[in-house]
């Protein structure tokens, strides 16, 4: 079937990240995760959104990575998450992305 070539199921995704695939049903209900299809009640990730959540994942680390680089030294400085709305690139940004900022 030409959908299972560009799809994944529920219990393939969790293989390919090391999860468990009640951690995927968990994310689809609070609503976070990559996007998916529900077709007839199977649930499947495309492999373009499944690759864009881990893009948005990997991105969010470097944000922390660079925040924490430019905070300096921890003492006396604390780090907060503040959601982004948009991004640079399209206008909108990725579910659940963060900013660091430092006070």
């Amino acid at each position: 079937m030409m959908l299972q070539k560009h799809c994944l199921n529920q219990k393939e995704l969790a293989r390919r990240w090391g999860i468990s695939h009640r951690t995927l049903e968990r994310w689809r209900h609070v609503g976070q995760g990559p996007t998916f299809l529900k077709l007839g009640g199977r649930v499947l990730y495309r492999r373009e959104e499944i690759e864009a959540f881990e893009e948005s994942q990997l991105q969010r680390a470097k944000v922390v990575s660079a925040a924490i680089d430019r905070a300096g030294p921890a003492e006396g400085r604390r780090l907060s998450a503040v959601p982004v709305t948009s991004s640079p690139l399209n206008g909108r940004a990725p579910s659940g992305a963060m900013s660091l900022r430092s006070s």
